[in-house]
């Protein structure tokens, strides 16, 4: 295998040694993770935060960073391991890693985001798998005095002729020996455990019970708390009577700050009945003159002002003027937010100077060094234990939900766990921000596309989180999708606006993706429509320079029965994107039953994540992207009004059911480099939906969600 990264992994400290409590082999690494202050300094080879471990018992221990959030990236990223080490699958267990300063592991944790977790580590794991292995291999040669070529590793077994150690019983022997660097790794084609459907290793303890969220977590001593903050943001606390809260069975304090109080007690309902006995008068700030008004006006001004412009390529003025027509559209999504199913919660215990912290986080590392920073403590006095998320999508990647449990326990002197009801997540999460994109193609004769013209107006999140990494006017995290077409359109142009709604800003799975490729992928639908051509025809000969591009295309045809007629009033619609360094295709079938009332009959998915490490978790992630993505299409908005968010709970921020949601038939290559597969599986399914509506009716939305149009998704159930 050619392996572009192996000089990076070398330069990745290992260290061995039998230090780890069930002694053994155990070999130390660094994976990167995806912000620079995660990052250990080279000249501290101690700052590790992965582990492999082979006791004498034959059993191999695993330590990672990288968060399960139900990615699966607890069974993927040790798969990769194994592979290279040929050891026994049944053998291995999996340990999350803290961010600590004390300890074997010694480091801030990468964080977990991005679709990047197997693609980042994907080297450095193979490396680790494969040196351990070489020195086993060492150590039995050096065993049996024989040439280390003579000894065979294979399921966790070194065989040399008639002779045989467990890596258990050479794992001492390994222990003394040099680390090997810049080991070859096996080829593909080599591969007997990556690319075969596996069982997760964590999906025992999720069903019986045993497996322990950021809600689980239990303590000696712990008392619990709830949270209410101003309901707009920025807003502050003016006063409040403490004595209803107090007077409550159960409550033992009431913690307030500049603007939020927090109600501690035994038990979560009696934290929540003393919080809403309370009755706080807040200062709601300038932000309680936002609403979805004003921030329509901010976005249509921003459209027809003056834009950054991200990408220049040919001359769009001077060659639309030779156009045989144009098509024009402008094209706007709403507010998301995440709606995990485990809500906000994070378990803080401060005691001797330290902060100790437990919660189902995304990026427990920076979360690390933020706590230090915003607390007065050194980072080395921080921990924070990562436990199973129920659910991320993005919004456990910041600190906000940890920090009133750290109030909180302050105050107490006791470990405190501090759940947040849904309402207030939904007041104050992190949405994904609202966007509107205005196009204009100028296309020739045959109808194919000469000019691009998008302009884009997206409330910038790095502008909040992360502003070094805005420059010129430009957030790329707002535009990626947008800017880099797969699309061989010779005139392009993107214009790109960021105006300050003063909403709070997140992340949300896909990002960017999930509002360009609405975007992208209905213009382009409208442009074959305009033509008079197929979707996937105009798509084929505008990628006809991409082989591996075609390859989805046409398996997505061939999968998704494109070429075979319809019955009737059935109808089909097509998007293709490409993000996270995959490639996804998918097909949607509806079936009308009266005005816009309509079924989701198929769905049809091709994906190229390059190399398949685990095909269970691979249809597992494209299936639920496409639902997590059908949910947001046909239902996902939050409204503004009076600085506060509309909807607060699932009664009014409406979830897609199981019922209407046919079986996703799932179809995977692997053409081209690692790529991610968390998100890519939700940005196309939105325009196909709305191309197949259109199909079907001759009604083009072009504003999410689709059920503001009038559309009703039945079940597939019949409804007597």
């Amino acid at each position: 295998m050619s392996n572009s990264l192996v000089d990076n992994v070398s330069r990745r400290r290992f260290l061995q040694g039998s230090a780890l409590a069930t002694g053994g082999l155990v070999l130390g690494f660094h994976l990167p993770g995806g912000l620079k202050v995660l990052a250990a300094p080279a000249d501290q080879p101690g700052r590790l935060n992965g582990f492999v471990q082979i006791g004498y018992d034959d059993n191999i221990t695993i330590t990672l960073t990288h968060a399960e959030m139900g990615q699966g990236v607890h069974t993927s990223l040790p798969m990769i391991l194994a592979e290279e080490l040929d050891i026994d699958w049944q053998k291995i267990k999996v340990l999350q890693a803290p961010a600590m300063a004390e300890g074997p592991i010694a480091s801030a944790s990468a964080g977990t985001g991005g679709s990047r977790s197997v693609r980042r580590e994907f080297e450095a794991l193979s490396q680790a798998g494969a040196a351990a292995r070489e020195m086993l291999r060492h150590a039995a040669a050096n065993r049996w005095n024989v040439a280390v070529d003579r000894c065979v590793a294979r399921q966790g077994v070194i065989y040399c002729e008639d002779k045989q150690a467990t890596y258990g019983d050479l794992a001492m022997g390994a222990a003394m020996l040099a680390v090997p660097q810049n080991i070859a790794l096996k080829d593909r084609a080599d591969w007997s455990l990556l690319g075969t459907p596996t069982k997760r290793l964590d999906a025992r303890a999720k069903v019986d019970g045993s497996a322990i969220f950021g809600v689980d977590v239990q303590l000696d001593g712990m008392l619990v708390g709830t949270v209410q903050q101003c309901p707009v943001w920025g807003g502050k606390l003016v006063s409040v009577n403490t004595a209803p809260a107090m007077a409550v069975s159960g409550v033992s304090d009431v913690v307030t700050t500049e603007t939020s109080i927090i109600v501690v007690a035994s038990g979560y309902w009696p934290a929540k009945k003393g919080l809403d006995a309370l009755d706080p008068q807040w200062d709601m700030g300038p932000q309680a003159l936002n609403d979805d008004g004003r921030i329509q006006g901010q976005l249509d001004q921003a459209l027809k002002g003056k834009m950054a412009i991200v990408v220049n390529k040919g001359n769009v003025t001077q060659a639309g003027k030779f156009v045989s027509r144009t098509v024009q559209a402008v094209y706007e999504v709403p507010f998301l937010h995440q709606a995990t199913m485990e809500p906000m919660n994070a378990t803080a215990w401060v005691h001797d100077g330290k902060i100790d912290v437990w919660a189902p986080v995304q990026s427990a590392g920076r979360e690390r060094v933020s706590i230090a920073q915003e607390f007065g403590v050194e980072e080395e006095k921080v921990t924070v234990n990562v436990t199973f998320l129920g659910g991320g999508f993005g919004r456990r990647s910041s600190m906000d939900f940890i920090r009133p449990a750290i109030l909180a326990s302050k105050q107490t002197d006791r470990p405190v766990k501090v759940i947040w009801s849904r309402e207030e997540d939904m007041s104050h999460g992190t949405l994904r921000p609202v966007a509107k994109a205005q196009f204009r193609a100028g296309l020739n004769g045959p109808g194919l596309p000469v000019t691009w013209d998008n302009r884009l107006v997206v409330p910038s999140i790095s502008k909040q989180l992360a502003p070094e990494r805005v420059r010129d006017g430009v957030d790329p995290v707002s535009v990626y999708g947008a800017d880099e077409l797969p699309y061989a359109i010779p005139h392009q142009r993107l214009g790109y606006a960021m105006p300050d709604t003063g909403v709070q800003l997140g992340f949300w799975r896909s990002v960017p993706h999930s509002y360009n490729a609405f975007f992208v992928e209905s213009f382009i639908d409208e442009i074959a429509v305009s033509g008079s051509t197929d979707p996937f025809e105009l798509r084929r000969l505008l990628l006809a320079d991409k082989p591996r591009h075609l390859a989805v295309l046409e398996r997505l045809k061939h999968e998704s029965d494109w070429d075979e007629k319809l019955p009737a009033r059935h109808h089909r619609g097509l998007a293709f994107h490409e993000c996270f360094g995959s490639l996804t295709g998918e097909v949607i079938e509806v079936s009308m039953h009266g005005g816009l009332d309509f079924r989701v009959e198929r769905i049809t998915a091709v994906v190229d994540c390059g190399a398949a490490i685990n095909p269970l978790t691979i249809e597992a992630q494209i299936e639920g992207g496409i639902i997590y993505g059908l949910t947001a299409a046909m239902f996902g908005r939050i409204d503004i009004f009076e600085g506060q968010t509309v909807q607060k709970n699932f009664d009014t921020y409406q979830m897609i059911k199981m019922a209407q949601i046919p079986k996703v038939d799932v179809h995977i290559l692997e053409n081209g480099p690692l790529g991610g597969i968390g998100e890519p599986g939700v940005p196309p399914i939105a325009p196909a939906l709305t191309n197949a509506l259109f199909r079907a009716t001759g009604t083009r939305v072009r504003t999410l969600p689709i059920a503001d149009a009038g559309f009703n998704i039945l079940d597939r159930i019949d409804q007597a």
